[in-house]
């Protein structure tokens, strides 16, 4: 397995000589050869969700999951209706009512929700002792966190109205990170990008990093219309509204990363795969995606720590063992032990 590295003025490591060897254009097109279509269900071309942003008069209705786990039906003007988050509390929470916790920011991917990282993850047993609030925000059917074209902004709803809930209910202090998979490590980095100084640390695995790169914007349209929903509908035509898909790419923004400790990690899918194409043939798309934009970070000189690995699938499986990797960088920039 490669080192991971940290890149500021030099490109980033490579992988295998094999795989280091084939252009981004060959990886994207091999990946769309093996069907990326089948990965996302039939395209289909339905109408965007209606959504009216109005004002949200109600409070917020909490369930109990757990001692320390409970779900937040939050009411959201940005989304036009509640939206829920669910939130895993520190364990001196009740017993330390004048103290205020760092929040870990855990963003879902496409076709999930957010019972996601609880779900696939032992994140409730792990954060146990360590004193932070860890909290898991809903970002729609297709995980993709941004504000919408035609739709729902759940760009606001995650870093506006839930920071606003944490701190008037939860004590949460000024100190975020934030880290996703999939479409969700797409919204970590746009989101601290979009909004320099938000996340003092952001991790992506298996993310959507540069959502112009060659074959991404159809991959991008593929994800939303198996919710059936329009693809026009997220941000426009990739072509006619360029200016509105480059400002809410994470590459053409990555200057706004300076300043904020990264992790980006990414598998080379079917090239150095073990033969489960479905999950490696998407892994495989986003290989290319991901380099760009590292790449773009080391002309910035913007520090940001690697770890491309060959194989791998776009799956938890990866993406638990890369949490675990990130998690050194995320703890010292939230001040928790590691």
């Amino acid at each position: 397995m490669p080192d991971r590295t940290t890149a500021s003025s030099r490109g980033t490591a490579g992988v295998s000589a094999g795989t280091a060897g084939m252009s981004r254009r060959a990886v994207t097109r091999a990946a769309a050869a093996t069907g990326l279509a089948a990965l996302f269900g039939a395209t289909a071309t339905g109408t965007a969700r209606a959504t009216t942003r109005r004002a949200a008069t109600a409070a917020p209705s909490v369930t109990q999951l757990g001692p320390r786990t409970l779900d937040v039906s939050l009411p959201s003007a940005a989304l036009g209706r509640s939206a829920p988050v669910r939130l895993v509390l520190p364990s001196s929470f009740a017993t330390q009512p004048g103290r205020t916790y760092p929040v870990l920011y855990l963003l879902h991917g496409a076709h999930d929700d957010y019972t996601s990282w609880t779900r696939e993850t032992d994140i409730v047993a792990f954060t146990e002792g360590r004193e932070l609030i860890v909290a898991m925000p809903d970002a729609g059917p297709t995980g993709i966190p941004t504000a919408w074209r035609n739709g729902p902004d759940y760009e606001t709803f995650q870093l506006t109205e839930v920071p606003a809930l944490l701190a008037r209910d939860y004590r949460a202090s000024a100190v975020r990170v934030v880290a996703g998979v999939s479409t969700g490590g797409y919204g970590a980095m746009a989101h601290t990008a979009r909004h320099p100084g938000t996340f003092a640390a952001a991790a992506s695995y298996s993310g959507i990093l540069d959502t112009t790169a060659p074959g991404m914007p159809s991959l991008m349209d593929a994800i939303v219309a198996r919710e059936n929903l329009a693809p026009l509908s997220l941000w426009g035509n990739p072509i006619l509204n360029l200016l509105t898909w480059r400002d809410f790419n994470p590459r053409a923004r990555a200057a706004g990363l300076r300043g904020t400790a990264l992790y980006v990690s990414s598998g080379s899918g079917v090239v150095g795969g073990s033969g489960d194409w479905l999950p490696e043939a998407l892994e495989s798309a986003l290989w290319p995606s991901a380099h760009a934009f590292t790449d773009t970070l080391a002309l910035l000189r913007v520090p940001v720590t690697t770890h491309y690995y060959a194989g791998g699938g776009h799956s938890w499986t990866y993406w638990k063992r890369e949490f675990g990797a990130s998690w050194p960088m995320l703890a010292g920039a939230l001040g928790v032990p590691a």
